[in-house]
């Protein structure tokens, strides 16, 4: 039995399996397929004998598309008004959410500074100075950036073996050697996502074999590249989930599909900025998610529930996204409010970290964690930021003093 990180199984941590188990969608037949799913003989979609002939009800989610529609220009007549620079600042927010959020959501933490680095770097966004930046790091970056930046570009698959190779740079996931630059192989079983104990396992969903994966991602990365007969963002829905289906890796295979889900968004999108994360809305929503993919796995090819929740939430992470263009909003007016005054990169970094929402109280003795510095010079530097009128002491209570941003006069 193949069972990849993704499944979060070689992490052995049960409540993650049960969670990505939906992740992996499969699907049953509809009309007389169904009648076969409940005789024993379709268990997931791909059995079924019009497979992957999708069907949807257009007229049930042409308000849920307009909706998105108006929330999209909302967003970007708001973008359009603040200038190349802040736009670059909210791309770089979006990005940086959508790589630690997609790892994230198959257990994987990120370190955010690094991410942030990365991706500034290969933008050209100055943001002071750059954190170090890890390979594993640098490889979910070049996925997200290439899916987004390079939306044109024709899929292929050598171009998705090279995401697969940069998301797993040692040709490891953990302890375990896997299949890099080429589809699985099944050598060691099926491919199956499970969750429980050993001796309690429960098998949730079985991808197609090994053998047919050829010709499957030939015929999905045809229907990628050709002219579209869908509505672009109903093409996005359908092209995660297809993805997903297939299950074509040794691991990975929900980042991968969040990133060919990101490429397509890029493309109804019609620009490769983005300035809003799908996949940090899926974590958000991480209950949700699994439960909708769940009754994807064993229901029809009328996938119409499915892609009113992804519409609906691609919707929230819109309106969210407008909370973040706040934010950059807001950190853009502090920095011209205090344009005059000398700090240095340890103050620069520190006060951006309070800009995007530091977590617990700012004391000295974390402040000279963060800055890398000895308790007397983040004593002197958390001082002069409170005299220049930056930085004040907290009102609330505390065995040790700390510090918040000061309220603007």
């Amino acid at each position: 039995m193949a069972v990849g990180n993704d499944d979060a199984v070689l992490r052995g941590k049960p409540a993650l399996i049960a969670a990505n188990a939906a992740a992996k969608v499969v699907y049953a037949a509809k009309s007389a397929d169904n009648d076969r799913m409940k005789s024993g003989d379709c268990q997931y979609i791909w059995q079924a004998r019009d497979w992957p002939e999708w069907r949807y009800d257009l007229a049930a989610l042409a308000g849920p598309l307009v909706e998105v529609g108006r929330a999209q220009g909302m967003l970007l007549g708001r973008l359009t008004d603040v200038g190349f620079s802040l736009r670059d600042q909210a791309s770089l927010a979006a990005l940086t959410e959508d790589v630690v959020k997609t790892s994230e959501i198959e257990g994987e933490q990120l370190n955010v500074e690094s991410v942030r680095s990365s991706i500034a770097r290969r933008l050209g966004v100055d943001i002071g100075a750059l954190a170090p930046v890890d390979r594993h790091v640098e490889g979910v970056v070049e996925m997200i950036l290439d899916a987004t930046a390079n939306y044109q570009a024709v899929v292929t698959s050598e171009r998705l073996l090279s995401w697969h190779a940069a998301l797993f740079p040692t040709g490891y996931s953990g302890l375990a050697r896997i299949r890099i630059g080429a589809w699985r192989d099944d050598a060691n079983g099926a491919m199956q996502v499970v969750s429980g104990t050993v001796g309690r396992q429960r098998v949730h969903f079985e991808a197609p074999p090994a053998e047919t994966l050829e010709i499957e991602m030939r015929r999905l990365l045809a229907w990628i590249n050709a002219a579209p007969n869908e509505p672009p963002l109903i093409r996005a829905g359908l092209g995660h989930l297809w993805f997903v289906t297939l299950h074509p890796l040794d691991d990975g295979n929900g980042r991968m599909a969040r990133a060919l889900g990101d490429l397509l968004l890029a493309r109804a999108d019609g620009a490769p900025q983005r300035f809003y994360s799908l996949s940090a809305q899926i974590q958000r929503e991480r209950k949700s998610y699994y439960d909708i993919l769940e009754r994807t796995q064993k229901g029809s090819l009328d996938v119409t529930e499915w892609l009113a929740w992804f519409l609906a939430t691609l919707h929230r992470a819109i309106d969210q996204a407008q909370v973040t263009l706040d934010s950059v909003l807001a950190k853009a007016r502090f920095w011209q409010r205090f344009a005059g005054v000398p700090v240095n990169e340890r103050q620069i970094k520190l006060i951006n970290r309070l800009l995007d929402g530091f977590e617990g109280k700012l004391t000295t003795s974390k402040w000279a964690a963060i800055a890398k510095c000895s308790s007397d010079t983040a004593l002197r530097d958390l001082s002069e930021l409170q005299s220049h009128g930056i930085l004040q002491k907290s009102t609330a209570g505390g065995r040790s003093t700390s510090y918040e941003l000061a309220e603007p006069e």
